[in-house]
């Protein structure tokens, strides 16, 4: 960050009177900027005894399977930005049910919170970020092939859960990991 979005005057990084944290700071209009974690909203998807997966059609992770998911809007709610990102994604409807999956990502500023949900038919298609969508039993999943950590070990879960007949909340902290190659 260059200048103020207050004044257009130019910002110097310093440690503000009773923060423990550089921020960046104006002289001139005395804003201090802080910067925050990006909020990703997403939902496991259920028809039946299948997921819906969506086919990446941006980067990163072009052409890597993922589940609805994607960066809040302001002035949505986490459910709001689960529902939306499966209909701009899919193409579909879902009745949310509870959190599911929280992960933090604190080497890259992300929260991702993906919630249960229940599409409300069977009837989907891709969206503009998406190359295909497709429903998936569990046998048939492309696990080599899943764009992000966070959806691989939600995935993961929801079946271990669904096999026990309980789904339990979870909340990880996902370091960066050499060998995995998922982007998150």
């Amino acid at each position: 960050m260059n200048y103020c979005t207050h004044c257009g005057t130019s910002l110097r990084r310093g440690i503000p009177e009773g923060d423990d944290r550089p921020r960046y700071i104006c002289d001139s209009c005395g804003t201090i900027h802080y910067q925050n974690p990006k909020l990703i909203a997403g939902c496991i998807p259920v028809w039946q005894d299948r997921i819906l997966l969506c086919k990446r059609a941006i980067e990163p992770r072009l052409g890597y399977w993922t589940l609805p998911a994607g960066f809040m809007e302001l002035g949505e709610t986490l459910p709001d930005a689960a529902r939306r990102e499966a209909r701009e994604e899919a193409n579909i409807e879902v009745e949310i049910e509870s959190v599911y999956t929280i992960f933090s990502l604190p080497h890259i500023s992300q929260v991702y919170v993906f919630f249960r949900a229940h599409m409300l038919e069977e009837r989907y298609s891709a969206g503009s970020e998406t190359l295909e969508a497709r429903l998936f039993r569990e046998d048939e999943i492309p696990w080599n092939e899943i764009s992000f950590e966070t959806v691989y070990r939600s995935l993961r879960l929801f079946f271990a859960d669904r096999k026990q007949g309980i789904y339990t909340f979870r909340m990880e902290t996902i370091a960066p990991d050499p060998r995995r190659m998922r982007g998150d």
